[in-house]
């Protein structure tokens, strides 16, 4: 969803999914700071082309567009593993599940549609849409009913506290993945940061209010929060920035570096 407060976590759901306001700030900044601009790879003076705009640049897609995919099937798997362990969701999903509980169809299905709704807010902030951003609307919530379909509630605490760390570790496995990939923002994160863009507002106050309301309204209509509300919190930013450079694909001309520093004794 990648997504990221007192209770509030990345979503990439936009999540990306929704970490904490100071440590999904971070995310955020990274995922936008991880991803060129189509004008920076663009030759100077030439107009960049409609694929080199969506795309950002083309280097090394043989192993970004894989490691996009797993990483937002990841994600989606991640989320389902939250739900089920019944300890309490990220913001966002909080406000997923308690769309589903009034209104019906599954929790994915609402954070796909959500997702798309929320992309919808691009438009007048201006912001342009990458591969990632789409893939994280049309794939996410497809992985999490998979995984709610296929993993059952674990009765004992022991075992729903084992699931939920297991869940929130994953998640941030899969965010270093997706914003490794370098190819588009979560249409949540993006939200994020075109309001921060257009404002000037702090991109810590701006995630910490979207997550307030969204946690509010979830809880309202009968959102599951608690421990591992505060626990994705906490724990995601560090997580994220952890796996991070293990996952970040290095740009042509960063490569084109290391190529030719070549090996050091």
């Amino acid at each position: 969803m990648a997504t990221t407060s007192t209770l509030p976590s990345p979503s990439p759901s936009e999540r990306a999914p929704s970490p904490s306001p100071s440590a999904s700030a971070s995310a955020s900044a990274s995922s936008e700071s991880a991803s060129p601009s189509p004008a920076a790879a663009a030759p100077v003076g030439a107009r960049p082309g409609p694929l080199l705009r969506v795309l950002g640049d083309t280097h090394a897609l043989g192993r970004r567009l894989p490691q996009l995919a797993v990483g937002l099937a990841l994600y989606g798997g991640s989320m389902g593993l939250m739900l089920r362990s019944g300890l309490g969701l990220d913001p966002w999903d909080v406000f997923h599940q308690g769309l589903q509980g009034s209104f019906g169809l599954s929790v994915g299905a609402w954070v796909t549609i959500c997702g798309a709704l929320v992309l919808l807010l691009w438009i007048p902030l201006r912001q342009l849409p990458g591969v990632g951003t789409v893939a994280n609307v049309l794939l996410i919530g497809g992985a999490m009913d998979l995984t709610l379909r296929f993993v059952g509630s674990p009765e004992a605490l022991p075992a729903r506290i084992a699931t939920m760390v297991a869940a929130i570790v994953l998640n941030g496995l899969a965010t270093g993945l997706y914003i490794g990939a370098r190819l588009g923002a979560g249409p949540r994160d993006g939200l994020m940061t075109g309001l921060h863009r257009r404002t000037g507002g702090s991109l810590r106050l701006i995630r910490t209010g979207i997550e307030l309301v969204v946690l509010a309204v979830g809880v309202l209509l009968g959102g599951t929060a608690g421990v591992g509300t505060v626990a994705y919190a906490l724990a995601i930013g560090p997580l994220a920035q952890f796996f991070l450079p293990w996952c970040t694909v290095p740009t042509a001309e960063q490569a084109g570096r290391a190529g030719a520093a070549g090996p050091t004794a």
